[in-house]
C-alpha cells in the first residue's frame, strides 16, 4: 500500500493531480482544501496518501495533512459513503467545522454540501459521533489561500471541478457565476463557490 509520496506537481485539475515521483507520474484526486495549498507547476510537494484496490481499478487520494486523511479514512466508514462523496464533504468544510455539525446534530449545513441528503446527514451524525476525536485533531485543517497560479480558463475548469464533486452542471454553473472571479484561481473559485453552500 502506499502511504506517502513525494514529487513534483506536472497537472492539477481539481479534483485530479499529477505527481512525478522519479519519472512516474501517480494520478491522484485530492480535496479542494489540499489544492488550496499546493505549490505551482514543477515544484515539489509531500502528501498523505489513502490507496483504495478494488477489482477494476486502483485509486489514489492525496491530502495535505494525516489529519485530513484520517477524516477521509472515517468517513469511507460510514455507510453509503464512498472515496467522492468524501472528497466532496472535505472541499466544502474543514475537521473542525465537520466536527461542529456532528456534535450538534445540524443536519441542514450538512445538506447544503453536494451529494447529502437528508437521510446520508442523519447517518452522517449519527455514524460519527463517536469519531469526534480524530475529527478534532484536524481542527487546524481548515482551507487556505492559493499560492498556484493561475490557469488558463479557471472558470470553465471550477464548473468541471464542481461538477466532479456531485454537482448537477447548471448548479456548478450557478454558483460560479454569482462569484467575482476576476483574478482567481480554479481552486479559489471553487472554494469560494463551496465556502458560499454552508454558509
Amino acid at each position: 500500500m502506499i502511504g506517502w509520496l513525494e514529487g513534483r506537481v506536472r497537472l492539477k485539475r481539481p479534483p485530479v493531480l499529477i505527481l512525478d515521483v522519479g519519472g512516474v507520474g501517480y494520478e491522484l484526486e485530492a480535496p479542494i482544501s489540499t489544492f488550496s495549498g499546493l505549490p505551482e507547476i514543477g515544484a515539489s510537494v509531500q502528501l498523505f496518501i489513502h490507496m483504495v484496490v478494488r477489482e477494476d481499478a486502483q485509486a489514489l487520494y492525496g491530502f495535505a495533512g494525516e489529519g485530513e486523511r484520517d477524516v477521509f479514512r472515517q468517513l469511507l466508514k460510514v455507510n453509503g459513503v464512498g472515496a467522492k462523496l468524501g472528497l466532496a464533504i472535505l472541499s466544502g468544510m474543514n475537521g473542525e467545522a465537520l466536527s461542529r455539525c456532528i456534535q450538534e446534530g445540524d443536519t441542514a449545513s450538512l445538506t447544503r454540501l453536494p451529494g447529502i441528503g437528508k437521510k446520508t446527514a442523519e447517518r452522517l451524525i449519527i455514524e460519527m459521533r463517536d469519531r469526534l476525536s480524530i475529527l478534532s485533531a484536524t481542527a487546524g485543517a481548515g482551507l487556505v489561500d492559493v499560492t498556484a497560479p493561475v490557469p488558463s480558463d479557471p472558470v470553465s475548469e471550477a464548473v468541471s471541478a464542481l461538477v466532479s464533486l456531485g454537482f448537477r452542471p447548471p448548479e456548478a454553473s450557478k454558483r460560479v457565476a454569482v462569484l467575482d472571479t476576476a483574478g482567481l484561481s480554479c481552486e479559489d473559485i471553487v472554494r469560494r463557490a463551496l465556502q458560499g453552500s454552508v454558509q
